[in-house]
């Protein structure tokens, strides 16, 4: 099983600093979801631990290894990365990008092999691709096009999967179908997760563990119905509410004050 740390990290975009001397270990083997408000510094901390941001100071190591010293085949044996809005190159179909998940797996002795085609074909039914494998990406709605993403994702076959907002452009009924395949995967293969989303309520619900991120370090994390209460949404988000209990799961919901209709009295 595979290991993410990060030794005294700070990161920058030139010379804003975004998250400042964080010591963080990812925990093996479970779902964790990184929340925040928009800017917090979320995405920059998933970006350094997937390998995209090097750290201005500090160590991101993986199996006890500087990150930044793997090659990026090595990296990609041993983590899948699914970016924020990404692009494929025009006209490439379904089947041929998720079959881009196998590069890090082929050398040139071994060629294409009938294991990869099984990931492949794995990958394309796991996420209900299967049928569109012929169409090229671009042509797809928002939300074929994200789960055409995490079945090249899937394909890497790796022990980490780390995706920033997966379930961005997904209608509420993709976005249950996502993340419970991603909780199987975590339940039946010991796959460690590490997710980037932005609704809370999901997030308690799937997670094992939260991180919450705020002013350039980690507010709080721990499991959800250890760290998330009506504090935490206020400090975290600005954001007045009411936390109960999620009545088919047990986790906590978050029902937040507003001014959408005369709250109910008495």
């Amino acid at each position: 099983m595979s290991a993410i740390i990060m030794d005294s990290v700070t990161l920058r975009y030139g010379k804003e600093s975004i998250i400042e001397e964080l010591d963080w270990t990812v925990p093996e083997g479970k779902i964790t979801v990184l929340i925040g408000g928009n800017g917090c510094g979320k995405s920059t901390l998933f970006r350094s631990a997937a390998r995209l941001l090097k750290p201005s100071s500090g160590h991101v190591l993986l199996d006890n290894i500087l990150l930044e010293k793997m090659s990026t085949k090595e990296a990609a044996r041993k983590m899948a990365i699914l970016p924020q809005s990404p692009a494929a190159p025009e006209g490439l179909t379904v089947l041929q990008l998720v079959k881009q998940g196998r590069y890090p797996h082929q050398t040139w002795l071994k060629q294409w092999s009938e294991d990869d085609e099984q990931a492949v074909q794995k990958a394309l039914r796991a996420t209900s691709m299967l049928e569109l494998s012929g169409h090229p990406v671009d042509e797809l709605s928002g939300g074929q096009r994200q789960r055409a993403w995490i079945a090249m994702t899937l394909a890497q076959n790796t022990d980490i999967l780390l995706l920033d907002e997966p379930t961005t452009y997904l209608d509420m009924t993709h976005q249950i179908e996502i993340l419970d395949l991603l909780f199987e995967l975590n339940e039946q293969e010991g796959r460690t997760i590490v997710m980037v989303l932005h609704d809370l309520n999901l997030a308690c619900r799937y997670a094992h563990h939260i991180v919450a991120v705020k002013d350039k370090t980690v507010y709080a994390e721990g499991a959800p119905e250890h760290i998330v209460d009506a504090d935490l949404v206020k400090h975290v988000f600005g954001l007045d509410c009411l936390i109960d209990r999620d009545p088919l799961y047990g986790t906590p919901l978050c029902i937040p004050f507003g001014k959408g209709r005369r709250a109910v009295t008495g």
